[in-house]
């Protein structure tokens, strides 16, 4: 194709939005010059999930020509405050563009129908295309390359990169990261973390919440081995059987089973791509996956919330057959026999032995799937796809807003209610609805019933509830007769640390260079926190000191100093000698808040200075100061 190019003129963003991802708001004759793809979306959607790779490839592929822009154009209420936009971003690790559409403006102006749409502009400001869906790669890279050809032609194409501020250089990196699901295991008394933003599982003592391992490098991936080797991308719900560990891995689109007592993790479903089709089915390992959410376990077989497909699957443990259970693949709330009902994209999943129970996140209603494959799918509770919002009631009375999290204890149903904020309580006798904990604000607030961000996972053990209060970045405890909220601290925070962070990823700062005399000096290392946090006490902070030439600059004789633990300011004799050194000091910071102890956080700094030793310099001082900034 020689020609590639639009028509009618792109209507440009509205003024008096709000933008994130970058710290001015855009407009088309900004991105002159440049292809730009906007994209609609809504932070609760499948579909919109699953086009981020697409989008990432194409920005990669075309990263001089092309300028990804997402419009949020908000599906439920909660989508609509750009804060709860800003954590979606950073669990989405989005790194384009995002304007907050909150009164869904361009949304009309550009005649969208539905989540997502792909509107495609060239560089002139005309609209070339757009499209909705999924599959979007090809088409839209035929299309790109076409407009780039056609525009270079002309001269017109704009190769300057464009300057983000990405929201996640603002945040603290802390040191569970959006944890999606969560397993209390009585019997064995351990507690399992699906600390899904850092690609890996977190086992805890249940007693003391002490860490007992991590499964998984840290490193987003697909990779089996040891727990050091394996490699999973964001997973979240897990099943316990004994000493082996199933897990939904859900952007693998595979299901993993850890041994814990070998401590390896294998593949037993999944083929690492996402399956296009609704009803395949097949031995485990060849057969293709849809976004697995959550699991369950009954009787050597694994129900799985197949939120990608909206459907529940099931899996034979005996023979690895793994196949469609409920659910016909159309995404709605139609009731009826097992194979002809309708879901919504199941994000939680639970059962009494009797019955299945879900939270049908897209209908925002609990719902129930019978263990018999003759049965049927009932809806308990909640509303429709349009049909939402937060009311106490029974059944179809009552409301919920996008509920991720189901767990079964006693004959009720805890939900995990994500955008009200609240964890609701289903009676299974007269479907009665309560809510049970939080109060509808997003807060992290410990005490009577609590509060809590957007929460996605629950699990019932010796008479408490854990919660993943997913946007907390923290694992919640409640005890179920006094409905009292403690936030868990997680003892042994250093081996904690993101295995990312191991290769050196952090903050370089290069200090202005110092002078001191030749003989015995005083190096004084400084840290300032922001307001409002400390050292968290647990965990071993610590500095290490290098020399690039010890003969002229060493510390205590040495060309290296550990520093563990330290008290600040923390002082190193160093003995000095003419001539020119760098001091390199590398800061790992473990820190927290000062009044929630429990919300702690990691930090990485080089602090690089540069050292001349002779003798007019006149002082026997060299300093060496990090200020960690709030972001």
């Amino acid at each position: 194709m020689s020609e590639y190019q639009g028509r009618a003129s792109a209507p440009d963003f509205p003024q008096g939005l709000q933008w994130l991802n970058t710290d001015h708001p855009l407009s088309l004759a900004d991105l002159r010059g440049k292809v730009v793809l906007l994209d609609f979306w809504t932070y609760c959607c499948i579909n919109c999930m699953h086009i981020i790779p697409d989008l990432k490839r194409l920005e990669k592929k075309y990263a001089e020509e092309l300028v990804v822009v997402g419009v949020h154009s908000a599906k439920f209420t909660e989508e609509r405050q750009t804060e709860n936009i800003r954590q979606a971003i950073l669990r989405y690790e989005i790194e384009h563009p995002v304007v907050n559409d909150h009164e869904m403006i361009m949304w009309r102006e550009y005649g969208v129908q539905g989540w997502p749409t792909l509107v495609l502009i060239d560089p002139a400001g005309k609209i070339v295309r757009s499209m909705s869906g999924e599959g979007i790669y090809e088409p839209l890279d035929i299309a790109i390359a076409a407009v780039v050809r056609t525009f270079d032609a002309k001269g017109q194409i704009d190769r300057r990169p464009l300057a983000l501020k990405l929201e996640r250089d603002r945040v603290h990196a802390s040191l569970l990261s959006f944890p999606g699901k969560v397993l209390a295991d009585g019997h064995g008394q351990r507690l399992f973390i699906a600390d899904s933003n850092h690609n890996r599982l977190v086992m805890l003592s249940l007693a003391d919440a002490a860490v007992k391992a991590i499964i998984g490098s840290g490193e987003a991936g697909m990779a089996d081995g040891t727990f050091q080797q394996a490699a999973f991308n964001h997973p979240q719900g897990m099943a316990l059987d004994g000493n082996t560990l199933y897990v939904a891995d859900t952007e693998n689109h595979a299901i993993r089973r850890v041994d814990l007592d070998k401590r390896a993790v294998t593949t037993i479903a999944g083929t690492g791509q996402q399956a296009r089709r609704f009803n395949d089915s097949g031995p485990g390992r060849q057969t293709a996956l849809n976004s697995p959410w959550d699991l369950v376990l009954h009787r050597g077989a694994l129900y799985i919330a197949m939120a990608g497909s909206h459907q529940i699957w099931r899996m034979d443990l005996k023979t690895s057959e793994v196949a469609p259970y409920a659910g016909s693949g159309r995404e709605a709330r139609t009731d009826g026999p097992l194979a002809s009902a309708a879901l919504a994209q199941p994000s939680g999943i639970a059962t009494d032995d009797s019955r299945l129970y879900f939270a049908d996140s897209e209908v925002s209603s609990v719902r129930s799937a019978d263990l018999n494959p003759n049965g049927a799918v009932e809806t308990i509770a909640g509303g429709d796809l349009f049909d939402f919002g937060s009311q106490d009631g029974k059944g179809l009375d009552a409301r919920f807003q996008h509920p991720l999290g189901v767990a079964y204890h006693d004959g009720f149903l805890y939900v995990a209610d994500t955008y009200n904020n609240k964890i609701r309580r289903v009676s299974l006798r007269d479907a009665t609805v309560e809510t049970f904990l939080g109060n509808g604000r997003d807060g992290l607030k410990d005490g009577d019933k609590g509060e809590f961000y957007e929460p996605g996972g629950l699990s019932v053990a010796d008479g408490r509830l854990y919660i993943a209060d997913t946007n907390n970045h923290v694992i919640r405890v409640a005890d179920l007769k006094t409905r009292r909220v403690e936030t868990i601290e997680i003892k042994g925070v250093e081996h904690m640390r993101p295995a990312t962070a191991r290769a050196f990823r952090g903050q370089v700062i290069n200090l202005p260079a110092q002078r001191v005399q030749p003989g015995e000096a005083t190096l004084t290392l400084s840290l300032d926190l922001p307001n409002g946090y400390k050292l968290t006490p647990q965990a071993p902070s610590s500095i290490a000191v290098t020399s690039s030439d010890g003969k002229a600059l060493s510390l205590d004789g040495q060309a290296e100093k550990l520093l563990r633990s330290p008290h600040f300011p923390v002082t190193v004799t160093a003995h000095a000698h003419e001539g020119r050194a760098t001091l390199r000091a590398e800061f790992v910071i473990y820190y927290c808040q000062e009044k929630k102890e429990s919300l702690c956080y990691f930090k990485e700094a080089r602090l690089i200075l540069p050292v001349t030793v002779e003798m007019e310099a006149g002082s026997d001082r060299l300093a060496l100061h990090y200020r960690l900034a709030m972001p």
